[in-house]
């Protein structure tokens, strides 16, 4: 199996100032074609620390993808450094220019051609995949039947650039294995206790299937990858050896298709016609945003609210007054009535309310930072639960607990 190295360039990325999403990307693009991924660098802009870089990912991979310090900014210097890495010069790229002429003048900017003119060159020993979304273009050398591509750094230039002519060049250029990938989701059983309940099942697994856990949240995502070169035997092979999980754990699969938590529930939503609408104080929003991720949400997705203000929750969702004076906005009662004037006001089958507090400071009426409750109701029955998680920062905290209600929701759908 050919291996990859990928090198992410720019101290922005060092700093912390910017995430790296390239990675996991490409990462993901080439596992799907049957490349691995052997070593990921993230390392700064400097040219002899990316030579450097270089070397060692040679001595690693087949194919080196670097992405940032391309561009017409001084501390762009991928390309000079991989045209001394390769013992090559650059030059004026007739082709590339014309491609960037007429990329700055479909966008009305040709007055800035020349300031970006630097663009069009690159080493004279490079193939070079143009850039429909951005001013540098990716270029790639080849030595001794190993490929390195170094592209820009922008995402939404990455992806194209990846999908559109990287993936398929790379197809046809090295007899691949298919790799095929599923994942099945746990629930209700701590991991240390699931892995010794299919332990067995675990080490009869084919040579060509490997495994590996993935806790997010409260949830356990077994990914089962095979390898092979007749996909249509790697499926079934998938398929198969899922069929042994069931009578191990059967009662804590919630899915033994889909990946994201959201795209399970969609799928259950859109399968059962049922519609679900979202009140959220502590999660500002998140359960929302994931439900409506998925494509065709809107087919069940009827609606969100987000009623900071305790006067909003009482005179938008009908929460009583005496409620919240008498147990305080954080508490089971108001996370009830919530859900309650929830599926009343979007006519939902479902609803979801939460009211917590995510932090940093405790909230108005001194309940303890990480402290939510929330409540899912499914036409007249519901569910209300508590939440303690003072060690999860402000953002992780509203992801956590939108993961959780989401996988409390279906545990419940699939019950019924």
């Amino acid at each position: 199996m050919e291996k990859a190295v990928l090198i992410t360039i720019g101290d922005e990325i060092l700093s912390g100032n910017t995430i790296d999403t390239n990675s996991n990307f490409i990462a993901t693009e080439l596992k799907n074609i049957g490349i691995k991924v052997s070593q990921i660098f993230t390392i700064s802009d400097e040219i002899e620390t990316i030579k450097d870089t270089l070397r060692s990912a040679f001595e690693i991979g087949d194919v080196i993808i670097t992405t940032g310090g391309l561009g017409p900014t001084r501390d762009d210097r991928t390309k000079k450094a991989v045209a001394e890495f390769f013992n090559d010069e650059i030059a004026l790229d007739d082709t590339t220019f014309e491609h960037l002429k007429a990329y700055m003048e479909k966008r009305g900017r040709l007055e800035i051609l020349e300031r970006n003119r630097e663009q069009a060159f690159v080493p004279t020993k490079s193939r070079v995949f143009q850039n429909h979304f951005g001013t540098a273009p990716c270029v790639m050398m080849e030595q001794e039947g190993k490929l390195c591509f170094s592209l820009p750094g922008v995402p939404y230039e990455v992806k194209p650039l990846i999908k559109d002519q990287i993936i398929p060049y790379l197809k046809d250029k090295f007899d691949l294995n298919y790799i095929s990938t599923r994942v099945v989701s746990v629930v209700g059983i701590p991991e240390s206790i699931l892995a010794d309940t299919i332990e067995e099942w675990e080490l009869a697994l084919p040579e060509n299937l490997a495994l590996s856990y993935l806790p997010i949240g409260t949830r356990v995502k077994l990914r089962l990858t095979a390898t092979g070169t007749d996909e249509f035997i790697l499926k079934q092979q998938l398929e198969e050896e899922i069929q042994k999980l069931f009578p191990l754990i059967g009662e804590n699969i919630i899915a033994s298709s889909e990946d994201k938590i959201e795209k399970i529930l969609g799928e259950i939503l859109t399968e059962r016609k049922l519609t679900i609408s979202t009140a959220e104080s502590c999660t500002g929003g998140e359960l929302a945003k994931m439900i409506t991720s998925n494509p065709g949400s809107s087919k069940y997705f009827s609606g969100g609210i987000i009623p900071y203000d305790a006067a909003k929750k009482i005179g938008i969702l009908k929460v009583s007054k005496d409620t919240v004076e008498k147990h305080t906005v954080v508490s089971e009662q108001v996370a009830q009535e919530m859900a309650e004037g929830c599926q009343k006001l979007f006519d939902t089958n479902i609803s979801l309310s939460t009211t917590g507090v995510a932090g940093p400071g405790k909230g108005e009426d001194g309940k303890d930072i990480g402290t939510v409750f929330y409540t899912i109701r499914i036409d007249d029955r519901e569910q209300t639960s508590k939440l303690y998680l003072p060690h999860l920062e402000r953002l992780d905290f509203m992801n956590f607990v939108a993961q959780k209600i989401i996988q409390d929701l279906i545990g419940m759908l699939i019950s019924v």
